[in-house]
């Protein structure tokens, strides 16, 4: 199995990172078919296994990156499928999240931090109002889109039948 994650995380975050996976293992076996089905919260953990790629295990822990993702499907409602938000085109999606993400690390003041995270890192001194984001966001030297190469366009080929 390749894992393309692996030299993204090393190349971000540098080699003395603890990486690693949790895999949990739930107990269902009191519960019968429907009632499984019908359940809201997921079933007691039995099993937690650690997979290391590197770092000391103890270290290691999905609860930051699970609560990020949260927040994230919380905050945008782009990720949801029943909804008018929904983004049919990969590019709209993409400007969203970027938006999104922007908004929550550059104008958002956080509860725990009583800044936003990018005061926090020191890259900005103030909190930037909604205006400014825009203002930057319209500013941004977008790049070119790159042509696809023709011995890739020559791959894909129509299937005849479909319905019309």
């Amino acid at each position: 199995m390749v894992r393309y994650y692996q030299p993204a995380i090393r190349d971000a975050f540098g080699k003395r990172v603890a990486h690693g996976v949790i895999q949990k293992t739930y107990s269902v076996t009191h519960l019968n078919v429907t009632e499984a089905s019908r359940r809201y919260s997921p079933a007691m953990v039995v099993a937690v296994t650690r997979e290391i790629e590197s770092g000391v295990p103890a270290d290691i822990s999905t609860s930051y990156v699970e609560r990020q993702n949260l927040t994230l499907r919380m905050g945008s409602k782009r990720f949801a499928r029943l909804s008018n938000g929904f983004s049919k085109k990969l590019e709209c999606h993409l400007a969203a999240v970027a938006l999104y993400v922007a908004f929550y690390n550059l104008c958002r003041t956080h509860e725990a931090l009583r800044m936003t995270p990018a005061m926090a890192l020191g890259i900005t001194d103030h909190a930037w109002t909604v205006g400014e984001l825009i203002e930057a966001a319209l500013s941004a030297v977008l790049p070119l889109p790159t042509p696809t190469p023709s011995a890739r366009r020559k791959g894909f080929r129509v299937i005849q039948g479909g319905k019309v």
